[in-house]
This record gives structure tokens, C-alpha cells and sequence, in this order.
């Protein structure tokens, strides 16, 4: 697979879209998240038999999440508090950075965005690091922000495991929407996600097991199949895997189940990409075409194979842009913002 770029900036492919306190309101009664959906029978393998990575045994465990915990108050914003928070996930503390409007809060609740950050090396990600621009414009828009760590990353507990191989990173943001759903000031109806780069799969794994997350905005994602990710993705020296595979994670996985081209029903029983099907989210994309950590053609691809299968779906490139589309940010935020507003507020 070639990088193919886009041309002039912001080429769209589109299909029809369908007075406050130092703390945080008192947190509401625990309530059970719907049922998830049931499972898909795409592999081969019977359901026992597959990985805890395969969807259908990630559709069909629990994500009992907890009530949320406020750990330290952070200064203030503009128009929003902030808060270092944790809640439970495994069993595991898991701690998160949380953001929530000032202002009368809707009768129904805030509208909430579950913010998947990408990959940075655990032992250096901070909680109040990174990402504060982003962070600072949805809340400034009336949304509460929830951006989990993920188990071990900064003080979370647990250890970090490669999120392209293992369940940990989405069950951990599966337990943070449920805990949402029973912070007293958001709305357990009006939740959205958003992820970069390697959040953006598991923005994307989060969608098709999960029909709770109402609309989706991925920028840069990691959003392909195994065989691309494997084979198309920084494409390897003869005698070393590419950078964003190193661990044990990827060998083992190949040793155990063989490559894709000779088990293709397994490689597709753990890939979000065989399920896009199943979507009820609405999905708006974007991508610089300069972006070196992560081809374009993985977000282009992901569109196409949307819209293919009659799904609501946007896709934005902007030329010249880096991997965190810096060079557009302001114009990218705008119409993210724009986008949750229309599924989450209208």
C-alpha cells in the first residue's frame, strides 16, 4: 500500500449525517449501562477460544466502571474547572484528567467527550501534560472532558500492554463511559469520543462494541487493518519490526495465530475494521498529509469503507499538516467541535 496524499487543504468526502463551587456536583447513583450488542459470529473460532481482544468477547463482558473519585483540584480555566479524578477499571485505579463547563449545568446534564489521547511512553506521560489545547477548546464549547490515562500510564495502576494487542487500553475507556454515565453532572445519554492516533483505534474498537457513544471524532488514527498495520506502517528493515510494534505483543501474535494472509478469519475476529458494519455512531475523520507517524491512506481507507457500507462519515486532509495537525488546528477544532455539537446538543 502506497501513501497516498490528498491534494488542496480540507478535501472533504462526506455522506449525509443522519456562580459555581471549588467541587464538582455530588455524583448520582449508580445506574447499569444498556446491554451491549450482541455479538457478530465473524470468526471461525468458537467465542471461548478467542483472545480477550476478539470483539465478540470484548461484546460480550461487562464494563461495570465506578463512581468517580476527585483527587486534586487544578486551577481553573476560563470558563471550566478542572480536576485530577480517578474511578476503577479490572480492579485497577485509573486515573484521569476531568474538565467541566461553569455555568447553570442543562436539566438533562452536560454532553460529555471521553478523550482518548495517543501513545506516549508511559513512564513520562503526566495526566496534566499534553493535549491542553484540545481539551481546553471543548470545554470552552460546554462539554465536559473525561481523558482517561489508560492502566499504567502516569499514576494508573496496572501494567501498559501494547492497546493494538490487548483489551486493556479500550476496556479501561469503556469503564470511563460508564463511570460517566453516573457522574451526577453529565448526561449518561449525550456521550461522544474523540482520539488521536493510537486513540483513535481504540476510538474506533470502542465503537463497534459499544453502541452508548453517540458520535465519534478521530484525528490521525491508527484506524486499519492488521495486514496494513503490520506490513504498510513505517515498513521495517529485514531484521526489525516497526517502531510502534516493539514488544513481545506483535511476535507473539504472529507465532500463535500466523500471519493474515494464512489466518485471515482470526487477524479479522480482533480488527474493528471487520465490523465497521455495526456502527451507529455518526464519524468524522481528519488527517494531515504531512503526517509521518501515521499514512494517510489509513484514515482514507477508513472513509471510503464507511461510506461503503452506508455509514455517516466526514473526512478532512489538510495539506501540509503534521501528525497532531498543528498547521489546521484551529480550522480541524472548529469543525470538531461543530460535529459533536450537531449529534450531542441538536
Amino acid at each position: 500500500m502506497s501513501r497516498c496524499y490528498a491534494g488542496p487543504l480540507a478535501v472533504a468526502i462526506t455522506v449525509v449525517l443522519a456562580g459555581c463551587s471549588n467541587l464538582p456536583p455530588a455524583i448520582s447513583a449508580p445506574t447499569p449501562p444498556p446491554a451491549l450488542r450482541p455479538s457478530t459470529a465473524l470468526a471461525a473460532a468458537a467465542p471461548e477460544r478467542l483472545p480477550p481482544l476478539a470483539i465478540d468477547a470484548m461484546r460480550q463482558r461487562d464494563y461495570p466502571g465506578s463512581d468517580l473519585v476527585i483527587e486534586r483540584t487544578l486551577p481553573a480555566g476560563s470558563s471550566y474547572r478542572q480536576y485530577v479524578a480517578s474511578y476503577q477499571s479490572d480492579g485497577l485505579k485509573i486515573f484521569a484528567l476531568l474538565t467541566v463547563p461553569n455555568g447553570a449545568k442543562p436539566a438533562s446534564g452536560w454532553p460529555v467527550i471521553v478523550f482518548n489521547h495517543g501513545y506516549i511512553p508511559p513512564t513520562v506521560y503526566r495526566t496534566t501534560e499534553r493535549y491542553i489545547a484540545y481539551v481546553d477548546a471543548f470545554a470552552r464549547n460546554g462539554y465536559i472532558v473525561f481523558k482517561p490515562d489508560y492502566r499504567g500510564f502516569g499514576s494508573s495502576q496496572g501494567t501498559p500492554v501494547s492497546a493494538y494487542y490487548s483489551p486493556d487500553d479500550t476496556v479501561d475507556v469503556l469503564n470511563a463511559v460508564t463511570t460517566m454515565q453516573r457522574y451526577g453532572s453529565a448526561d449518561p445519554n449525550r456521550i461522544g469520543m474523540w482520539g488521536h492516533s493510537m486513540g483513535g483505534n481504540i476510538t474506533l474498537r470502542a465503537l463497534v462494541i459499544d453502541p452508548r457513544i453517540k458520535v465519534a471524532v478521530i484525528w490521525a488514527g491508527v484506524t486499519a487493518t492488521y495486514y496494513d498495520m503490520l506490513y504498510n506502517w513505517h515498513p521495517p528493515a529485514a531484521d526489525r519490526p516497526p517502531p510502534s510494534f516493539a514488544g513481545g505483543a506483535r511476535q507473539t501474535y504472529l507465532a500463535k495465530y500466523g500471519t493474515p494472509d494464512q489466518n485471515k478469519a482470526f487477524w479479522d475476529s480482533i480488527s474493528p475494521m471487520a465490523y465497521l458494519a455495526d456502527i451507529t455512531a455518526p464519524i468524522q475523520i481528519h488527517h494531515g498529509t504531512a503526517d509521518a507517524e501515521v499514512p494517510l491512506q489509513f484514515s482514507q481507507t477508513l472513509a471510503s469503507d464507511l461510506k461503503a457500507a452506508g455509514k455517516p462519515v466526514e473526512l478532512y486532509t489538510y495539506a501540509g499538516s503534521d501528525h497532531n495537525i498543528s498547521q489546521g488546528f484551529n480550522l480541524a477544532m472548529s469543525r470538531s467541535v461543530a460535529f459533536f455539537d450537531q449529534s450531542l446538543k441538536h
